[in-house]
């Protein structure tokens, strides 16, 4: 089974959001990409785009499948990983670290508490593999 980090917290849609000062870095899980397989291309918003929690910020692609990414806050994009853009499979080699995605200026930071913790992401996962 994948370790789950615990300093992250996650989105039934398999994002991960990692509060960082005044931002919040996301990304997509282990689970995710491993799902999806190799990541051949990633659609991300412009630096000052507004996002809504819940709501597609962005696209993720591979052979296998096109998804939306889903925003984990609601907020402006204040930086966004273009190394991603340029080289896709770091979503796969590092999905917690150089695979992030953007960073965004949360306007209500306590949105993340209504998100999964590492261990009721796990339960989900497990579910998900068990209809499988």
């Amino acid at each position: 089974m994948t370790d789950f980090p615990r300093d992250v917290r996650y989105t039934p849609e398999h994002e991960w959001a990692r509060l960082e000062g005044d931002l919040v870095r996301v990304g997509i899980t282990h689970y995710a990409q491993d799902a999806l397989g190799d990541v051949v291309y990633v659609e991300l918003p412009e630096l000052g785009a507004r996002v809504t929690q819940e709501a597609p910020f962005g696209e993720i692609q591979s052979p296998k499948a096109v998804s939306d990414l889903f925003a984990p806050v609601t907020g402006e994009i204040v930086e966004r990983n273009d190394e991603v853009v340029a080289a896709p499979e770091l979503v796969n080699e590092d999905p917690y670290g150089e695979g992030w995605l953007v960073a965004i200026r949360a306007d209500e930071p306590a949105e993340l508490d209504g998100l999964l913790d590492a261990r009721a992401y796990e339960e989900l996962v497990e579910s998900l593999d068990e209809e499988a």
